[in-house]
């Protein structure tokens, strides 16, 4: 039971501001979620829009948005696999080096970590007697962080990354494959249009309030971005379709 004297987490006492732990590692995945979802919508829905302004042929729209949702997929789990993976090499790299400095220079990693405290705005003592407290606990974990800004512990798994990115990807693609399948043959690309732009609000939304950023920029710019590149790619295919007519 919590008391008036009960000690409080910061999350406790602040449950609206990113205190937890695992934040890094949650911004990581909203990351690669929001990335795929939104690069499936954006590049699927050119593509088919794009085929429809050539083309009235649903096979040929179908083939096409089916070919640029697994050829997006693989490229997006892929990308960030190599990136991930590049990420962690550099922090193991890191890490194995500040472990080294600390087998061979206790002492001296003793004070850099004290004088890291003490430029945070710490007394010399306090900044001493946290540093000593922090070693005493666990002194490759205390260095990793202040020093680094690394947890050796969570580090992030590329294989993790690149199965978000390509299963995001996958499920955004599905929505503009849909809509301009399942529409009218007269209506497909107006339908296909409206459906893409809300999706894309609501996911920048969604990845706005996660993250605790401006919503209203993040709409903005995301349904700006689809709107521009649905048309430009359906006047590219009309611009073919008419060319090889």
């Amino acid at each position: 039971m919590n008391g008036p004297g009960a000690e409080q987490t910061p999350d406790a006492m602040h449950p609206g501001e990113p205190h937890r732990t695992g934040l890094a590692g949650r911004l990581n995945w909203l990351r690669a979620g929001v990335l795929g979802a939104n690069d499936g919508i954006v590049s699927t829905a050119g593509l088919v829009v794009g085929v429809a302004g050539a083309t009235s042929a649903a096979p040929a729209i179908f083939t096409a948005g089916v070919a640029g949702l697994a050829a997006g997929a693989v490229s997006m789990a892929l990308g960030e696999y190599v990136s991930v993976s590049s990420q962690r090499d550099t922090e193991r790299a890191l890490l194995r080096k500040e472990r080294d400095e600390l087998d061979r220079f206790p002492q001296t990693e003793l004070d850099e970590l004290a004088g890291i405290y003490r430029n945070k705005g710490l007394s010399e003592a306090t900044a001493r007697q946290v540093a000593i407290e922090l070693t005493a606990n666990d002194a490759f974990a205390a260095h990793a962080d202040a020093e680094l800004g690394i947890d050796p512990h969570a580090l992030t798994n590329p294989w993790h990354a690149a199965g978000a990115s390509a299963l995001a990807f996958t499920l955004g693609s599905l929505l503009p494959l849909a809509a301009i399948m399942l529409s009218p043959a007269s209506t497909r690309v107006p339908i296909t249009f409206v459906v893409v732009l809300l999706a894309l609000a609501l996911t920048g939304a969604v990845s706005a309030h996660l993250g605790t950023a401006g919503v209203t920029r993040a709409v903005v710019r995301l349904v700006a971005g689809g709107a521009l590149a649905m048309a430009v790619t359906f006047g590219i295919g009309q611009l073919v379709g008419v060319a090889v007519a």
